[in-house]
């Protein structure tokens, strides 16, 4: 019943994708040429012509929507993933039709309007794509066009995904209830029960209309996975399986075939890629340098500040632990009285610290003291993003305190960092800072270090923890 709403869905999906394509193109037709907006050519060509395209631009473009996922079942896809299928989808169908104009040399027909056809085609795919997810969410969260589940196996994984569907009714799923056998029948949690053991698979299996099982097994009973599969897939019900290992293999593991052996790797490091180092490097000296001639004046003026209001040296340099373990020297602005080095290692900057200067309370606020550490960027010891770097002796206490502290240490430390832009900078927690180093080390991409550049501006600068 299921697998038949969904490909009606899949089919009226197509149809309206189809409905919008032709409407899109038809607008941007009528904006370039009959609006008045642009100027038009008295030897334009006709809407005969224009219109004719669509014969090869509809099912083109179903085509790359089919190909960048755009048909797949979406329950709990996120609608800013789903935009950014579209985008790509849209991107290379504006590319292709350009091309292929190029190559017919089709000189009249108007890149103008194609143009407008892009955008308008985004913003309509869009807006209709999340009408269609926000009415699907509300009928389910009604109990309608619901999926009806069975956990097999009881165990932290088990607990995580109930978490997940109870918090999140939208998406449409029902746990019917877990077989297990490390927990008693009735064992219960959040309303879920345990019914029998996992051998009652067989009997439970033709008296229930399920539409999914979900092995949710702890990692002592993985010796039995091979058979509770071959149950499942002799039933027919579509398997999934949930490892129960999520802390030590990541969200987005990175898989390998060694002559059919599939190897996961424990974490997976995009910039441990050559090409992907040389292109971050190209562009944090890039970055460096636009940003050392921008913020110049600015750095001019703390110098002279500090100078005037407090002796010693303007820039204090700190050892920080970098990429692979290496120590290195990090420049700052100073802003606190200068001290004997044993005295600073003590203890870290609390709120009104009696040691940080008036200058120094306010460049440290708004981040102005971390300037000279374009510096850093430009020596290679550190990059315009990634995980902020610490000190030696706090390193060695957090690698015994925290997990999987010391993979931060994969990457170049950054002057800003996906923790400091979600807030967790300064006296905050250190367990929700390695959480997002690890997001950002094993999810880098370039687009991902432009969108925390741009965070850091809009938030980033100005930090209430900063003192």
């Amino acid at each position: 019943m299921i697998k038949n709403n969904q490909h009606i869905l899949n089919r009226a999906h197509i149809f309206l994708d189809a409905a919008v394509i032709i409407v899109s193109y038809a607008l941007s037709w009528y904006l370039r040429f009959k609006s008045g907006i642009f100027p038009v050519d008295a030897w334009y060509l006709s809407i005969r012509v224009y219109m004719s395209a669509l014969i090869f631009i509809v099912p083109g473009y179903l085509i790359l929507y089919y190909v960048f996922q755009l048909y797949t079942p979406k329950r709990v896809q996120g609608r800013r993933l789903e935009a950014w299928h579209v985008i790509q989808a849209n991107t290379i169908g504006f590319m292709a039709f350009i091309l292929i104009l190029y190559v017919r040399h089709q000189t009249n027909f108007s890149r103008r309007m194609l143009f407008i056809f892009f955008c308008i085609n985004i913003f309509l795919e869009v807006l209709m794509r999340n009408v269609i997810r926000m009415f699907l969410r509300k009928i389910r969260s009604r109990g309608l066009n619901q999926k009806h589940i069975l956990l097999i196996g009881y165990s932290r994984a088990a607990e995580q995904y109930i978490d997940r569907i109870l918090q999140n009714p939208q998406w449409g799923y029902t746990i019917r209830g877990i077989l297990a056998d490390n927990s008693p029948r009735g064992t219960e949690y959040k309303g879920i029960k345990v019914l029998g053991r996992i051998e009652n698979l067989m009997i439970v299996l033709p008296q229930n209309r399920l539409d999914e099982i979900v092995i949710t097994l702890g990692l002592a009973e993985y010796h039995k996975l091979e058979r509770i599969v071959k149950m499942c897939e002799k039933s027919g019900v579509h398997t999934k399986f949930i490892p129960d290992y999520n802390n030590v293999i990541p969200t987005k593991p990175y898989t390998e075939d060694i002559l059919g052996l599939p190897v996961i790797n424990i974490r997976r490091v995009p910039l441990s890629d050559p090409l992907n180092k040389l292109v971050k490097r190209i562009i944090d000296l890039i970055g460096a340098t636009v940003a050392l001639v921008v913020f110049s004046p600015v750095m001019a003026g703390t110098m002279i500040a500090i100078k005037l209001t407090s002796p010693g040296p303007l820039i204090y340099k700190q050892e920080r632990v970098g990429l692979q373990n290496r120590p290195f020297e990090m420049y700052k602005f100073r802003s606190m009285v200068v001290q004997d080095e044993e005295s600073e290692k003590r203890r870290w900057t609390v709120k009104d610290d009696p040691r940080v200067t008036k200058v120094g309370r306010f460049i440290r606020r708004t981040s102005i003291d971390e300037l000279p550490q374009l510096i850093n960027v430009f020596k290679g010891n550190m990059s315009l993003v990634g995980p902020r770097p610490e000190r030696t002796q706090f390193v060695e206490k957090f690698k015994e305190e925290v997990p999987r502290y010391m993979i931060k240490h994969q990457v170049r430390p950054g002057l800003t960092g996906w923790a400091q832009v979600n807030g967790y900078r300064g006296d905050t927690s250190i367990k929700k800072r390695i959480e997002c180093d690890l997001y950002y080390i094993e999810n880098w991409t370039l687009g991902l270090d432009f969108k925390i550049l741009i965070m850091t501006f809009f938030k980033g600068f100005v930090n209430k923890n900063a003192y």
